[in-house]
């Protein structure tokens, strides 16, 4: 039985999702549809990406990932199907593929082909995806839905902090179930710029600092601030037991910084 993941904007109180859903099911009833999330912010195809990003690998090889945002179609907006990392992924073709990917080079890209039912272009998810992702279900190829294409058209890189001698700059990527506000500075690059540095991690309308990492959020007592490495390895922001998002004010792009001390590094040498 083939797995669709299903990535969203569409929220739970209308009838979108129960009408993409049921376009699966119309057309292929042999398939497991499993719900990542569909509380994606509206258009917001960073949050998104990191959200595939983020748990894509754990799912078996072959599953099909559609990611229903900023996905409707025109002359800047191609909707594509991919094969990256043994798995298949379905969007357009808008930017979420830099950040899902990085830079590494998927084993196919087609430009989808797919004639709608519909003269209306405002439902890509149900009206395109949902009949690519049945269509690979089915054992069928990439070539039949769609034109093979050397690379993607948009690339954003969103992702990478900027990096300077004693300063990492970066941003707050996504606030979680729990208002942990989640940047996109990850372990390995703050050990290299780190090295062994005493360091202050700066943010928020009142210029909040922390200058230490927890490994747990309870090493600090209830409602107090901490940073922590999360279980994908990206800096988080945390409260324990609070919400960093309405107790700091964080949100969306708002600025981390993480200075460096290079005087104690000297005095070490």
């Amino acid at each position: 039985m083939s797995i669709i993941t299903l990535t969203t904007d569409l929220g739970t109180k209308d009838h979108y999702l129960a009408s993409l859903k049921a376009a699966i099911y119309s057309q292929s009833e042999k398939v497991k549809i499993i719900d990542i999330t569909h509380e994606i912010h509206h258009f917001n195809i960073l949050q998104a990406g990191l959200t595939i990003k983020n748990c894509f690998k754990d799912f078996p090889q072959n599953t099909i990932h559609i990611i229903a945002v900023d996905d409707e179609l025109s002359v800047d907006n191609d909707h594509v199907a991919v094969y990256a990392h043994g798995q298949y992924f379905i969007a357009a073709d808008n930017g979420l593929f830099s950040i899902i990917l990085n830079d590494f080079k998927p084993d196919k890209i087609v430009s989808l082909n797919i004639n709608q039912k519909t003269d209306f272009l405002t439902f890509a998810s149900r009206d395109i995806f949902a009949t690519a992702a049945c269509h690979i279900a089915r054992g069928g190829t990439l070539e039949v839905i769609g034109n093979i294409v050397d690379d993607f058209r948009v690339k954003k890189h969103l992702l990478n902090p900027v990096i300077e001698s004693n300063i990492i700059k970066g941003i707050i990527t996504n606030i979680d179930n729990y208002g942990n506000a989640i940047t996109n500075i990850n372990l390995l690059t703050f050990e290299n710029i780190r090295r062994s540095r005493n360091f202050s991690i700066l943010f928020g309308r009142e210029d909040e600092e922390i200058i230490k990492i927890s490994s747990k959020y309870k090493e600090v007592e209830i409602a107090e601030k901490l940073a922590i490495f999360n279980s994908n390895n990206w800096l988080q922001i945390s409260i324990n037991q609070g919400n960093a998002n309405t107790l700091l004010g964080l949100k969306f792009y708002d600025t981390i910084r993480i200075e460096f001390l290079w005087k104690q590094l000297l005095k070490k040498n």
